[in-house]
C-alpha cells in the first residue's frame, strides 16, 4: 500500500511540476501567443569636413566614407533618444502605438494593456526596441517588433526619420548659434567703428581742422622759414646801412620788409599756438591723436571680428553632422517571436531540472525523518 501511495505522489509530483507547467506554456505558445516580427536597421552618424587619409586599422565603413565619425558620445546621446518619452510620443502620434501593440486581445502576456498608465507604456517600448552600438565602427543597429511586419517595419522607418531630424537639428543649431555669436561681435565692432569715425568728423567740424598734426607740422615749417627769411633780410639790412644813411630808399624798403615778415612770423606763431575759436592746437592734435588711435584700435578689432566670422563659418561648416542610413529598415517575412519549439524545449529542460532539486529535497527530508 505504501508502495502505491509514494508511486502515486510521485506520478502528482511529476504532473505538477513537469507535466502540466510544460502543457499549460504549450497551450500558450501555439493557441494565444501572437507572432512579433523585428525589422532591423543600421545607421551611422557621420560629421562633416574635408576627407582624410584612412589610417591602418581603420574599418571598411569610415573608409567608404571617409571622413570623421561621430564621438561615443553622438552616438550614446542617439541612442538615449531612441529609448526616451520624446520618441516615444512622436512616434506613437504618427503610428497609433497604443493601439498597435493593444491589438492581440488573446495575447494577455506580450500585449499591451489598453489602458496602461505612461510609464507602462514606456517601459512596453523600450522592450520592443532594441538599440546596440558598435564602438569600433560607429554603426547604430536599431531592432523594432511588431505583431505584423508592416507595423515592426513602420516604427523603424519613423525612428529613423526623427533619429535624421534630431541629428539635424542639434547640429544645425549649435552652428547657427556659433555664427550668430560670431556675427553679433562682428557687428558691434563695426558700430564702434563708425561711432568713433562719426567722432572724428564732429571733431574736424567743431574746430575746422582736416589734421591738427598736419597744420602743426606744417606751420612749424613756415614759421622756421620765416625766421630765416627774416635773418637774412636783416643781414642785408645791416650790410646796407653800412653805407647808405637810414633815409635811403633801399633801406627804406627792406625795413619794411622786414616789418611785414615780422609781423607774419608772429601771426604765424600765435596761429601755431593757438585755434581761431581759442583753443590751444596742442590740445587739438592732442585729442586729435587720441581718435585716431581709437580708431587705429577699433579698425584692428573690426579686422579680427571678420577674420573670426570667416572662422566660425569654416567651423560650424566641418562641425554639422547628419545620419547615414547604412540599412534601411526590411519588410520582415517570418516572426522572430516567439520562438515555440526553443522555449518549450528550455522550459521541458528546466522544469526536470527543478524536479530533480524537488526530489532530492524530499528524499533528504525523508531520510532524516526515519
Amino acid at each position: 500500500m505504501r508502495r502505491l501511495l509514494d508511486i502515486f505522489s510521485l506520478l502528482r509530483l511529476r504532473l505538477g511540476l513537469i507535466v502540466i507547467p510544460w502543457l499549460v506554456t504549450a497551450l500558450y505558445l501555439f493557441l494565444f501567443a501572437a507572432d512579433r516580427y523585428v525589422s532591423e536597421s543600421k545607421i551611422v552618424v557621420r560629421q562633416e569636413g574635408s576627407a582624410m587619409s584612412v589610417p591602418t586599422g581603420t574599418d571598411a565603413l569610415s573608409a567608404m566614407f571617409g571622413s570623421t565619425m561621430a564621438t561615443r558620445e553622438d552616438q550614446y546621446m542617439l541612442e538615449a533618444h531612441i529609448l526616451s518619452t520624446d520618441m516615444l510620443r512622436q512616434v506613437n502620434e504618427k503610428l497609433d502605438l497604443r493601439s498597435a501593440y493593444s491589438a492581440p486581445a488573446l495575447d494577455f502576456v506580450f500585449r499591451l494593456s489598453a489602458d496602461a498608465p505612461r510609464e507602462d507604456f514606456l517601459d512596453y517600448y523600450r522592450k520592443r526596441i532594441e538599440v546596440e552600438v558598435e564602438d569600433t565602427s560607429g554603426l547604430i543597429t536599431i531592432r523594432t517588433q511588431g505583431f505584423t511586419p508592416e507595423l515592426a517595419q513602420a516604427v523603424n522607418q519613423e525612428v529613423v526619420a526623427i533619429c535624421e531630424q534630431f541629428i539635424n537639428e542639434s547640429s544645425h543649431r549649435l552652428a547657427r548659434d556659433q555664427m550668430a555669436y560670431a556675427e553679433e561681435e562682428a557687428e558691434n565692432a563695426r558700430a564702434r567703428l563708425d561711432e568713433i569715425r562719426g567722432r572724428i568728423l564732429a571733431f574736424q567740424e567743431e574746430h575746422s581742422v582736416l589734421d591738427p598734426t598736419a597744420e602743426a607740422v606744417a606751420n612749424t615749417g613756415l614759421t622756421a622759414e620765416l625766421q630765416a627769411m627774416l635773418a637774412r633780410h636783416e643781414a642785408e639790412l645791416k650790410g646796407l646801412q653800412a653805407y647808405l644813411n637810414d633815409d635811403a630808399p633801399q633801406v627804406r624798403a627792406l625795413e619794411a620788409q622786414i616789418a611785414g615778415i615780422r609781423e607774419q612770423l608772429h601771426s604765424e606763431r600765435r596761429s601755431g599756438v593757438t585755434n581761431e575759436d581759442g583753443t590751444s592746437l596742442n590740445v587739438i592734435a592732442g585729442r586729435y591723436q587720441e581718435l585716431l588711435a581709437e580708431l587705429e584700435f577699433m579698425s584692428d578689432a573690426y579686422k579680427g571680428a571678420l577674420i573670426g566670422l570667416e572662422t566660425a563659418r569654416i567651423e560650424s561648416t566641418r562641425k554639422l553632422k547628419s545620419l547615414v542610413l547604412v540599412e534601411s529598415p526590411y519588410l520582415p517575412e517570418s516572426p522572430a517571436y516567439p520562438r515555440r519549439v526553443y522555449t518549450l524545449i528550455a522550459l521541458l529542460l528546466g522544469l526536470i531540472l527543478l524536479y530533480g532539486i524537488v526530489r532530492l529535497i524530499l528524499a533528504t527530508i525523508e531520510d532524516h525523518s526515519e
